[in-house]
């Protein structure tokens, strides 16, 4: 190992020709890297010969460094007069508009107790979490017209409840491909959970332990999986979601690693063969610039310059089509078998023909989702598709195990105003009303999130403790006391769409 390294000879290596960064005070030679990194080469650049700890650590797991370089690209440490200005100029450093905004919010947030529902925990998320955090968690696609129509889905259906049924003694613990839980409930897979918290995932594995509930670990969690399988109790279960990449070997290795890691189930995201442009997100930075005063104008003779349509996906993809977009039934499927023995789940079913499809592969179960409105626009909302498979094909539900993502969003009505839109899952009514349709549990993704980011690993726990009364408390107005007493015939979809419910903190 060569002798510690000086910011002065760092910096000497700032462009595309040659380019170090330091990250978490060690010295690297990311050059050759920059034609391959996710977010291409200009993300990179930004910071060539410089210190880029402050935008590497809150999107990746600490061990992308070694998964992505060589040993030989690792040059040294940063040598101890600099690591001490480095940490002397960020003690120093002019905090932004909206680090000043999170701070004071952080500072302002309600006792736990006083958080009564899901949509109280996510208005709080929404004033803690950095401007670039939220927009990447709350964007949909486009116009988010399939984001919305997901939440307000849930609002047309009613229930049939029945009375004069014994229901004291409530229970509503279910199996989720042959595991206990608690609750007809899991945690869906999500993406870089440190943009809420620097515990990140973590946060979601500890507060999920003490309940038993299962959480799903995305491929691109900002944790390492060998570490959240480490946090997690010897109770608990833990799924994985895949994300299959176009180099086979890569994908491989993922399935190989978590099943080793004691990972019980994949799920193979079948949604997400590109990534659609997120403009909340992509639009995100400028909004910052913005707060910054350092909006950019026209200029007459500027270049069209590339625009970043990905947004923070970028970090995980990239225009060399990591994903693989030639998944087949036959193949893919077949291909997956071949390498592990865990239960297979498809996720990102969308229709009723691919749920038919999904039973002839012999799958172990589906789980309908549009990508929480991420991906493509006027995709069905997942709780509509949940009842044309029960008007349809009810013998889908007996052939293997159907899961629904469900959502929550707000929408900003002014500065100083937060009301959330109508639907969505954000009561156990809403979770009950899946279960009804033949659903085996919810999968929720944004407002784990949202509890991470607001309180950490309080938060989470919290955010059960809320699921659990309200759905025990449903079952038992709807007559039921135990999860099999939730049928088709307590549920009715209607034409008409009731008023916007309405909440205040």
């Amino acid at each position: 190992m060569a002798p510690p390294w000086s910011i002065e000879e760092v910096s000497k290596h700032g462009d595309a020709k040659s380019c170090w960064l330091i990250i978490k005070n060690e010295v690297y030679d990311v050059t050759e890297f920059l034609s391959k990194h996710p977010g291409g080469p200009s993300i990179i650049l930004k910071y060539a010969g410089c210190d880029a700890t402050s935008a590497y650590e809150p999107i990746h797991p600490p061990d992308a460094i070694q998964q992505y370089l060589s040993p030989s690209q690792h040059l040294g440490a940063l040598n101890g007069a600099d690591v001490r200005d480095l940490q002397a100029q960020e003690r120093q450093r002019k905090r932004t508009q909206d680090e000043i905004r999170v701070e004071q919010a952080m500072k302002q947030r309600p006792p736990l107790n006083r958080i009564l529902n899901l949509a109280d925990m996510e208005t709080v998320a929404r004033k803690v979490l950095p401007h670039g955090a939220l927009a990447f968690f709350s964007a949909g696609t486009e116009d988010e017209l399939t984001l919305r129509e997901n939440a307000r889905a849930f609002e047309r259906f009613f229930f049939h409840a029945r009375v004069m049924r014994p229901v004291s003694k409530c229970d509503p613990s279910t199996k989720i491909l042959g595991f206990n839980s608690p609750l007809p409930v899991f945690v869906s897979g999500a993406s870089t959970a440190k943009l809420g918290h620097p515990l990140g995932e973590l946060n979601i594995t500890r507060g999920c332990g003490s309940a038993n509930i299962i959480q799903m670990v995305c491929t691109y969690a900002s944790i390492p999986r060998a570490e959240i399988a480490a946090a997690a109790l010897p109770s608990q279960t833990l799924f994985f979601q895949l994300y299959k990449s176009t180099d086979l070997s890569v994908a491989t290795k993922l399935v190989q690693d978590a099943e080793q890691l004691g990972f019980k189930a994949i799920f193979l995201t079948v949604d997400a063969i590109v990534i659609t442009t997120r403009e909340r997100d992509v639009r995100s930075p400028w909004v910052l610039e913005a707060h910054e005063g350092k909006t950019q104008y026209y200029v007459e003779g500027d270049t069209d310059e590339t625009t970043n349509l990905l947004g923070t996906s970028s970090l995980h993809v990239n225009r060399n089509n990591i994903l693989d977009a030639d998944m087949s039934w036959q193949i893919t499927i077949t291909w997956l078998r071949s390498i592990t023995k865990l239960p297979i789940i498809l996720k990102g079913i969308q229709c009723v023909e691919d749920a038919i499809l999904a039973t002839e592969m012999g799958v172990e179960g589906i789980l309908l989702s549009n990508h929480g409105g991420r991906q493509l626009e006027y995709s069905l909302p997942p709780l509509e598709v949940l009842y044309k498979i029960r008007q349809q094909r009810p013998d889908v539900f007996n052939k293997l195990e159907v899961y629904i993502d469900g959502e929550i969003r707000l929408f900003k009505v002014s500065a100083q105003n937060l009301r959330p839109i109508k639907g969505g899952i954000r009561r156990g009514t809403d979770v009950i009303k899946a279960i009804c349709l033949g659903a085996k549990a919810v999968g929720l993704g944004r407002p784990f999130l949202y509890a991470l980011s607001a309180y950490g690993e309080v938060g989470v726990s919290k955010l059960i403790s809320i699921l659990e009364r309200e759905i025990v408390t449903s079952m038992r107005l709807l007559g039921a006391a135990k999860i099999s007493d939730l049928t088709p015939e307590l549920i009715e979809r209607v034409e008409w769409e009731p008023m916007t419910r309405q909440w205040k903190l």
